[in-house]
Formats: C-alpha cells, sequence, structure tokens
C-alpha cells in the first residue's frame, strides 16, 4: 500500500531529524569541555550525515508516467523512499584558544583549547532541524486524514 510507504518515510525523517536534534544538544552541551576521556584535546563538534533512500521510483519518473500515461514501473513495492542518517562525523574545524593561564589544560602560552562549537550554529541548526521535524508531523497527520476520510468512505 503507497499509503504504508508514505507512513515509512514520514518516520524515517522524523527519527533522522531528532538524531540530529540529539547530536546538536551533545554539541551545545560540550560547548566549554576541554579535555574528553583519553585527554585528546577538547570535545569536538559532530554533525549528522544524511543521504536520500530513493525508493523504487525517483519524482521524475513518478511525473513522467503521470504526464504520458506510462504504466508504472513493475517493482518491489516493499521498497520506500524518505531518509538516513549515514554517519555522525567530527567537525575538524580548528580549535578556539582562550587565554586562561590559571586554567588546568592551559599550555606553556597560558592558552586553553576550547570546542569548536559555535553557539550561534547550534541554535541555527537545531531551528532548522525542528522546522523539518515539524514538517514531517504535519505530512504525518495530513497522510492519517486522508486515511481516516478512506475508512469513512466504506460507512
Amino acid at each position: 500500500m503507497a499509503f504504508l510507504s508514505s507512513m515509512n518515510i514520514t518516520g524515517s525523517g522524523l527519527t533522522a531529524q531528532q538524531l540530529r536534534l540529539d547530536v546538536i544538544s551533545e554539541n551545545v552541551s560540550n560547548i566549554n569541555t576541554t579535555r574528553v576521556e583519553g585527554g585528546d584535546g577538547p570535545y569536538q563538534r559532530k554533525m549528522v550525515v544524511m543521504v536520500a533512500d530513493e525508493g523504487r521510483n525517483t519524482f521524475r519518473e513518478v511525473l513522467a508516467q503521470a504526464a504520458g500515461g506510462i504504466p508504472a514501473a513493475t517493482g518491489d513495492l516493499s521498497e520506500t523512499g524518505g531518509v538516513r542518517v549515514t554517519q555522525i562525523v567530527e567537525d575538524t574545524s580548528p580549535f578556539k584558544l582562550q587565554y586562561d593561564p590559571s586554567h588546568p589544560d592551559a599550555n606553556e602560552e597560558g592558552y586553553v583549547e576550547m570546542p569548536n562549537v559555535d553557539l550561534v550554529k547550534e541554535i541555527t541548526d537545531a531551528m532548522a532541524a525542528t522546522q523539518a521535524f515539524s514538517a514531517n508531523v504535519t505530512a504525518f497527520n495530513t497522510l492519517k486524514t486522508v486515511a481516516t476520510r478512506a475508512l469513512d468512505i466504506g460507512k
């Protein structure tokens, strides 16, 4: 059923954006962490890498089928599109140096390496992830309404 595929697609978006918000929260909570486990320097900002799962037909193929009356490809109907997180990578941008000779992690010159987390960037990313999550919720609610109305037809 295409209806269930749509739910899976929306669900994948919700899951991916929730993970993105979790990673952003981790970045913000470690904005002042100057030492990580293992002693490899300060906390490094993390980013989520997402890829699109195209499913059985690309959007262009669906439009061509609708416009030209081309019959739909007979493929595996269990394949759905959506998005998936492939990895969480560390940001390789340089650490910030802050002068604080009294800090236990200060180097010989009195500078402390601070995480490469920028609060403004994290808040912006969080707002974008929240909007994407909200859009997926709206799509899911619309799909739920369509399904409910379809069931009402049979009454």
